[in-house]
Formats: C-alpha cells, structure tokens, sequence
C-alpha cells in the first residue's frame, strides 16, 4: 500500500483548494458585513440585507452550476501531464479549451442574468408584502436586482479565473491562486469602505466594489498562467478562430470533453444549491420583514463562509482515498466543531460584527444552535461525499439529493404558511444535513461490511 500522507502534505493540498472554494463566498461575507453596518438610505440597512439575500444566492448559484469547469480541468490536465510522451505539453490543450470553455460559458450566463434577472428574483421570493409591513420593504426587489445586474458582469472574470486557478493547482503551483484571491480580497474590502461606508452607496456600491476585485483577481493569474501553463508565445486562445487566425496551436481538445462533466456534477450541484433557494424563499414569506430575510441572509452567508473549510475534505476524500477516511473524519469533525462554534458565538454573542440593526440582530440570535448543527453536520458529508465520488457512486449520491431535494420543499412550503419562526427553516436544513450524512456514511459502511465479507470467504 501507499505510504500514509503526512500532515503537511495534506495542509499543502487543502490550503490551495481553500482558496479556490471560499473565493466567492468570502467577497459575498464582506458584501453582507459592510451593508449590515454601514448602508443607509432608503430602507435603511435591514432592507438592503434582505434584498442581499436571494442576490447573492442568485449570484453564488449561479457561479457554482459552473464548478464542474474546474472539476474537469484539474482532472484533465491532470491527466495529460501524467501521460505525457517525448516532451510534448499536452496539457496546454486542456489549459486552452478550459480557458475558452469557461469564458464563453460565463458570456452566457452574464447575458442570461442580464435579461431574466429580475423576473426570475420576483418570482423567488415572491414579494406579496401587504398590509403595514409593505411600507417597510418597498424597495426589495429593485435592490435585489440591482445588485444581481452589476454582479452579472463578472460572470465571464469568474469562471474564467476557476479554471486557472484548478490548473495551477495542478501544475502545482498554489502560491498565484493564492496571491489572487488576497488582491481581490483586499480590492473587495477597500472598495466596499469607499463606496458604502464613505459614499453610502449601498447594495450599488457593494455590487461595484465585488465586481472591480473578482475582475483583478482575474487578471492577476493571467500572465502567471501563461508563463506556467503554456509554452513561451503561446496565448490562451480565447478568441474565436476566425479572430484567432494562425496564432492558435493544435492540440487543443473539444470542448465536449469538459462538458461531458456536466450532468454527474450537476445533479450533486443542484441538491446543494436548491436547498439554498427553497430555504431563502420560505424566509421572503414568514412574517416581520424585513429583519427576518436580513436575519436569513446573515446566517446563510456565515454557513457559506464557512462551509468551504469543510467542503475542501472532500477533496482530500478523493485524492486520498481508500484508506485514510477515519483519520479524514476525524479531522472534518475537529474542524467542524470549531466552525460551528465561530458562527454560533458571533450570531449569539457578536452579531454587531455583521449589522448595527437591533432588530435584525433580535431577529438572528434564535439561529445559532441550528446554524451550528448545520455547519458540524457539513463534516461528515463532506468526508463521506468524496469518498463515494472517489468509488464512482455518482447514482446513488444523485438518488440521495434527489430524495432528500424533495422532501425539503413541501416541509418549508408549510413553514411559510403557518407564519415561521424563520429558526425552523435552518431546523429543516441541520435535519437535511443530518439525512444526507446518516445516508452516505450507511453507504459507506455497508459496502465495507460486504467487502471485508467477500475477502474472508
């Protein structure tokens, strides 16, 4: 068997991965904590909150529909570089059609957002506020909007920027994603002081400020890209063939190859990120808005803050896999555990790090013994996840989410009706976590059993 990988080999693995997972969540947590504290203005910063609530699900989504792009190219690069003969960097192709895959693909979606957005956030949330709340939100979906419509312009940057840092990671270098996502992380921060702190400018200024720092995030890994991935001269080829000219080198692979990832991954994808949406829109309806949305939102955005730490195990599942699960969910339930605390202490103890509206932190404090649930429960799906992508069981992960995706809606649909509390719906979620666990680790369990069975006999 394979030597035992040490501690630091696991933390140069995780750390480079971390930074491509929490890249998006972290800039949407900073957008989420500047209009908490600062944002005034029509509707004051409760109201903004709450519109930022299904604007940045929308935008987070939409971003990670896209995950199999990275998915793909670490696994093909990968690949290539493993079977390369006589000198040749076939893994310059792959750099090439990921490049060009993710930038077209994210035209795409920049140019659906653009035009189905606000139908599409009005009929999410379904803003039917009546009676004396109405005063009190009038203005929630054109913020929602607005802020989906700025963010909608960095959708070509984002994708773009996935697939370089998952092929830099692949070439082992996890210094430039690094150094990346610290500029965009810097740009997002110095922006959001100057145009919603300083200018009071609101969602508006937020969505600008984001977008600047996740467009010189991009351009950050570019020339870095090049110069790791590509032989000297040699250009992305992100311009279309007859713009190209001769300038593009063969050996690029078709774009089916990385989009024949797409249904496996996208069915995982769309059981994670339903849940999300049928969570946010029970909250749009319950009662005492709009601090009840913004206390939905705050919490959402820590759980998404956090869970990449844990999300990232996955991975290790599946790189390390098959013998180091224990030692793997040892390690996801330590980690765990310490998140769960962090978001649980600020929302009880410190939600003024996150908003200055006293009641919508009156509103978020009932939500942390179910936020923290939530995020330790992460742990053991996370583990137990990669390890069953590990062994290929994309069916029987696909029959779990389909299963657990369906339950979740009729239940919250209820929740909305009977008027809350808004702590049920993140009840609801820990109980969806606690499901999908309790079914993958079974899984795992069972096959080990019928294993060990086999080889006694």
């Amino acid at each position: 068997p394979p030597p035992h990988p040490t501690t630091n080999q696991l933390l140069k693995f995780y750390f480079p991965c971390l930074a491509l997972w929490i890249s998006g969540p972290l800039l949407s947590l900073v957008d989420t904590s500047f209009v908490g504290l600062s944002a005034t203005g029509k509707g004051g910063s409760a109201t903004q909150l709450a519109a930022l609530g299904p604007a940045t699900t929308f935008i987070d989504g939409s971003l990670y529909l896209f995950a199999f792009l990275n998915v793909a190219t670490t696994n093909l690069y990968a690949s290539a570089l493993a079977a390369r003969r006589n000198g040749d960097n076939d893994g310059e192709g792959v750099v090439r059609t990921a490049a060009r895959t993710s930038l077209y693909c994210g035209i795409g979606l920049m140019g659906l957002l653009l035009a189905v957005a606000r139908p599409l956030i009005a009929l999410y949330i379904e803003i039917q506020i009546t009676g004396p709340e109405a005063a009190s939100t009038p203005n929630l979906l054109d913020q929602a909007h607005t802020y989906v419509k700025i963010r909608a312009l960095s959708m070509p940057t984002s994708l773009l920027g996935g697939v370089l840092q998952a092929a830099l990671l692949g070439a082992k270098d996890s210094v430039t994603p690094l150094v990346a996502i610290l500029y965009s992380t810097i740009i997002n921060v110095a922006g959001d002081y100057l145009l919603v702190s300083r200018y009071q400018m609101g969602l508006q200024g937020a969505a600008i400020a984001t977008l600047i720092a996740q467009w010189c995030g991009t351009l950050a890994m570019i020339g870095p890209a090049r110069r790791e991935l590509l032989s000297p001269g040699n250009s992305l080829g992100l311009l279309p063939k007859f713009m190209a000219g001769r300038r593009r080198p063969e050996g690029d692979i078709p774009a089916r190859t990385f989009l024949k990832f797409a249904a496996p991954v996208l069915t995982l994808i769309l059981g994670k990120i339903s849940a999300f949406g049928f969570m946010t829109n029970a909250a749009a309806g319950l009662p005492g808005q709009p601090a009840t949305l913004a206390a939905h939102q705050i919490a959402l955005s820590l759980f998404f803050f956090a869970s990449p730490f844990l999300e990232v195990i996955s991975q290790l599942a599946q790189s390390f896999l098959p013998s180091y699960m224990a030692r793997l969910e040892r390690y996801g339930l330590f980690l765990g555990s310490l998140l769960a605390a962090s978001v649980a202490s600020i929302v009880t103890y410190a939600p003024g790090i996150v908003t200055k509206d006293p009641g919508v932190q009156m509103a978020v404090r009932p939500l942390a013994a179910t936020l923290a649930a939530g995020a330790f429960l992460t742990a053991p799906v996370a583990v137990s996840e990669g390890t069953l992508i590990a062994r290929k069981e994309l069916s029987y992960l696909a029959s779990v989410y389909f299963v657990s995706t369906a339950l979740l809606p009729p239940v919250l649909r209820r929740i909305r009706s009977v008027g809350g509390p808004v702590r049920q719906v993140w009840i609801c979620f820990a109980l969806f976590q606690l499901f999908r666990s309790g079914c993958f680790l079974g899984r795992i369990w069972v096959t080990r059993n019928d294993s060990e069975e086999k080889v006694g006999r």
